[in-house]
């Protein structure tokens, strides 16, 4: 289920100039994911594996000027078209191209982390979810997103759900374990996956 970070350069790459045409309904669900992370004025946020930048601009409406977003993808391409759509800056937030298993932040530095459809692309999903744990100060938050739930998205992909997957709850609570979160809520249904955890520590 994971990737290499070439495989992904090159699956996103070559859809990045469509991708947001190929899901414009998304907006609604993303800022509501994003409420889920309890953000405040003047508070930071990394957006891991950002893609576009689709939530950047509720996270930016979540901590205010005032507040720090860091988008972080490991594609250029998709990089552009979140600078196309106007997300970096003011309007969104600060861009990095990056691999989210090796980030270039200090220690601490977030008070929490949003990762849309993120878990299933990391090479080391274990060392992925350390090292966001590494960035987030001790009782901060992590958001893993998707617009669909797991079952809606399986059967969009034409395949039926697999006990392997790794963002199901009994996979997934004892990986974020593992990596210093705990597992504070879990929804999955047709309309939305989210789970949402806390840094220990």
């Amino acid at each position: 289920m994971s990737d290499d970070p070439t495989r992904v350069r090159e699956f996103f790459g070559a859809r990045a100039a469509d991708w947001d045409d190929r899901f414009p309904d998304d907006g609604p669900a993303y800022a509501a994911a994003v409420a889920e992370l309890g953000l405040r004025p003047g508070g930071s946020v990394l957006d891991a594996g950002c893609g576009t930048g689709r939530a950047l601009p509720p996270l930016r409406a979540a901590v205010g000027p005032s507040g720090t977003v860091v988008g972080v993808d490991l594609t250029p391409e998709m990089l552009e078209r979140a600078v196309r759509a106007g997300r970096d800056g003011a309007d969104g937030g600060a861009l990095l191209l990056a691999d989210v298993g090796r980030l270039p932040v200090r220690e601490g530095a977030f008070d929490a982390v949003f990762g849309a459809g993120l878990v299933s692309h990391l090479a080391d999903p274990a060392a992925g979810l350390r090292e966001l744990a590494r960035v987030v100060r001790p009782g901060g938050r992590l958001a893993l997103f998707h617009p669909i739930g797991r079952a809606a998205l399986a059967a969009r992909h034409g395949r039926s759900l697999s006990p392997d997957d790794l963002r199901a709850e009994p996979r997934l609570s004892p990986l974020l374990a593992g990596a210093g979160w705990r597992l504070v809520r879990y929804v999955d249904e047709d309309a939305r996956y989210l789970a949402l955890a806390v840094r220990e520590g």
